[in-house]
């Protein structure tokens, strides 16, 4: 047993005390709202982050884990495991949870679909004639949701995720603690990965050095995307299934590292280097992209519409001759490496203290790929200081 009462196995357990100001800010707005139950399942640690915020133990690898929040009484946890297992889990690693029922279910295997259906019913059985929320409904697979439903034709069914996410995304003192940790591994991972390079390396090779940091460093899980190019190609970063290239001299190399630091929260960190002398091109096309941050830096408030954020960069950008953004340049994180709120048309938030926003303007142009990426906490007159630490700069190799 570790000194904190809980299991040395654990790696950066969140506190009980912060577990339990999560579940007593949601018991509150249930409360509110009439919520009698929350339901929710995820199947990884990517952004499946509900089931990690409510218990400290991730959902990974496709096994789904589903997770009954009552109101007024302590969790039930449906996860992967034995036939008709049904006990209560040690509580020096599943904290507020009274039982844990399992069975071996794959989603890869069809006629499984209702067997964790099933045993989410027995936790839901007292609340038939009750309201129940669901999380996360685009996390939640189609034959939960469809059997609880016919399941619990008498009770009234809700989508709670709204209410969920408004708590969730503003991170206590010790979350943010976790977000900066993060950030610092990160700027670690970066400098091995770019201390490493060379010419005749593939890009998997090279994101293989940030994996290893990070993973030695306290990290659980994450993506690590990464692009070779020659001078004058704007090469996309991707994943590992594209990262065969063999890297050579003079080419410009794009590195992202967006993985979750001890304790599970996310951040990331994306730079380029060149092996050999950076391009005044690429130098040039740098201090824009500096410019079209800080047009984001400078509307990150408390109250600012994510849609006017949106708008205004787009503005600054057709008004330079640069593409526009058309997907996703900046959002909140926490458990989830996408969290909300998103900056973009269709987000309905505004802005709000205490948030973790990436900011990561990215776009080809003149033959390159220019972009920054860095995390920033909201304080209470816009962002506070960026917290990763890396240089703002394009690296250069010497080869």
């Amino acid at each position: 047993m570790a000194g904190n009462g809980l299991s040395e196995r654990l790696q950066f357990p969140i506190s009980t005390a912060e577990l339990e100001r999560r579940w007593g800010l949601v018991r509150a707005a249930m409360k509110r709202e009439g919520v009698d139950v929350l339901l929710m399942q995820n199947n990884n640690d990517h952004m499946g982050g509900y089931v990690k915020w409510f218990t400290d133990m991730p959902a990974t690898n496709g096994y789904p884990n589903t997770v009954i929040f009552p109101a007024d009484d302590e969790m039930t946890v449906v996860c992967q495991g034995p036939f008709n297992g049904d006990s209560r889990p040690p509580g020096d690693i599943w904290r507020g949870v009274k039982r844990m029922l399992t069975t071996p279910s794959y989603e890869s295997a069809h006629y499984t679909q209702n067997y964790d259906p099933e045993l989410a019913a027995k936790a839901l059985a007292p609340y038939a004639k009750a309201t129940i929320g669901f999380v996360g409904i685009y996390q939640m697979s189609f034959a939960m949701g469809d059997f609880i439903m016919k399941k619990f034709s008498g009770a009234k069914f809700v989508d709670a995720s709204e209410m969920v996410d408004r708590i969730k995304v503003i991170k206590s003192a010790e979350e943010l603690e976790l977000v900066r940790r993060c950030a610092i591994m990160q700027d670690g991972s970066m400098k091995a990965a770019f201390a490493a390079i060379k010419p005749g390396m593939r890009d998997t090779e090279v994101a293989a050095v940030a994996v290893h940091y990070s993973q030695v460093q306290g990290c659980e899980n994450g993506i690590y995307l990464c692009a070779s190019a020659p001078p004058g190609q704007a090469a996309k970063f991707g994943q590992r299934h594209v990262q065969n290239r063999t890297i050579k001299k003079g080419d410009t190399f794009a590195l992202l590292v967006e993985d979750s630091g001890p304790g599970g929260m996310y951040t990331e960190l994306g730079r380029s280097c060149v092996l050999g002398k950076v391009p005044q091109q690429m130098k040039e096309e740098l201090e824009m992209v500096k410019e079209a941050r800080k047009v984001t830096l400078d509307m990150l408030k408390p109250g600012t519409p994510c849609k006017d954020i949106w708008e205004t960069f787009n503005a600054f950008m057709r008004k330079h001759g640069r593409p526009e953004e058309a997907r996703l340049y900046c959002h909140g994180q926490g458990y989830d490496l996408v969290e909300r709120p998103l900056i973009r048309s269709d987000e309905p938030w505004t802005i709000q203290k205490d948030m973790n926003i990436v900011v990561h303007p990215t776009y080809p142009y003149g033959g390159y790929l220019n972009w920054l990426c860095d995390n920033y906490i909201i304080g209470g007159n816009g962002p506070i200081d960026r917290i990763h630490q890396f240089p703002e700069e394009i690296i250069e190799i010497d080869v």
